[in-house]
């Protein structure tokens, strides 16, 4: 016989989405949609070619050779720069920079966001009205103009604390996200049941609330992502990084120094700002493939 005690929480159990289905339905939607698909291609490359960085790259990318920058040839595919250094191997290299970069800010952004925006949903009160007021404030600074402050008073930058810099302006965009859909969550029964029969914050928050935003956070991640990879080259182009690693930030900033635009070597800036866009396109078009599939109305244009 059934415990009385038993019944609210079969009855949670029951109220709540399955969703391990939910996940095989999304991942069968993402395979059937273009956009994503193509966008999911381009960028499974570029992390291959960072991968295998030391095994694709022809040459040693810091191996130099004072003289004139030479135009792509056979010995060199995409030419050489001015201290004959190989722009392919640079370039190749320079991805394994810019996706770790990417990564972390996408890391980092959306945890910050989903742990803001989640609590100050559930919570309510003043807890909300603090973080919503520490989001408004960083949301009305200017995201670039901070980073190339903080980043001119820094010594030293690494991969990580650029990504820390760059994740310290881009996440309340998607706390604020977060914390919208969460508030519409809150409202669902299976969620108010768990709060009846007295499941604990995390609980509710992570495992009943959170589930139910994947898509969403996925979108955040590329989204952040894609505001990473810009703004890193940004910041290189304009020599606040570690000029000296290879990077396709680097390569833009010494093609500059060099004027390479004004004598005519464009196969010296033209690779890493193709793949730069290449790169950004590719996270724009799982971002719309990703937005197509959660609502469907963009489909449909409607």
């Amino acid at each position: 016989m059934m415990k009385v005690s038993d019944q609210p929480e079969n009855n949670v159990q029951d109220l709540r989405p399955r969703h391990g289905e939910r996940l095989r339905r999304l991942a069968t939607l993402l395979r059937l949609n273009g956009k994503f698909s193509a966008g999911a291609i381009i960028a499974t490359l570029f992390v291959l070619t960072a991968v295998f960085a030391p095994v694709l790259a022809p040459d040693n990318p810091s191996t130099t050779q004072y003289g004139v920058a030479q135009p792509p040839s056979w010995h060199h595919l995409l030419g050489t720069t001015r201290s004959g250094q190989d722009i392919l191997s640079q370039l190749i290299w320079g991805t394994r920079q810019s996706l770790e970069i990417a990564f972390l800010v996408g890391i980092f952004s959306t945890v910050a966001g989903i742990i803001v925006g989640l609590v100050a949903a559930y919570r309510g009160g003043w807890i909300d009205d603090i973080f919503m007021l520490l989001t408004n404030v960083v949301l009305v600074i200017p995201g670039l103009v901070l980073v190339i402050v903080i980043s001119s008073y820094l010594a030293q930058s690494n991969n990580v604390v650029i990504a820390a810099i760059i994740a310290l302006t881009s996440w309340p965009w998607g706390a604020r996200v977060f914390r919208a859909q969460a508030l519409s969550i809150k409202a669902k029964d299976f969620v108010l049941a768990s709060v009846s029969v007295g499941e604990g914050v995390g609980h509710v928050v992570f495992a009943d609330i959170l589930p139910n935003m994947l898509s969403l956070v996925a979108a955040n991640f590329l989204f952040t992502s894609l505001y990473a990879i810009l703004t890193a080259a940004s910041l290189q182009f304009l020599g606040l990084g570690n000029i000296n690693a290879i990077s396709w930030g680097s390569m833009l900033y010494w093609a500059n120094n060099s004027q390479a635009l004004l004598t005519g070597e464009w196969w010296w800036f033209a690779p890493p700002g193709l793949a730069i866009g290449i790169l950004g396109g590719s996270l724009a078009l799982m971002n719309f493939g990703l937005d197509e599939i959660t609502n469907p109305r963009l489909k449909r244009g409607k």
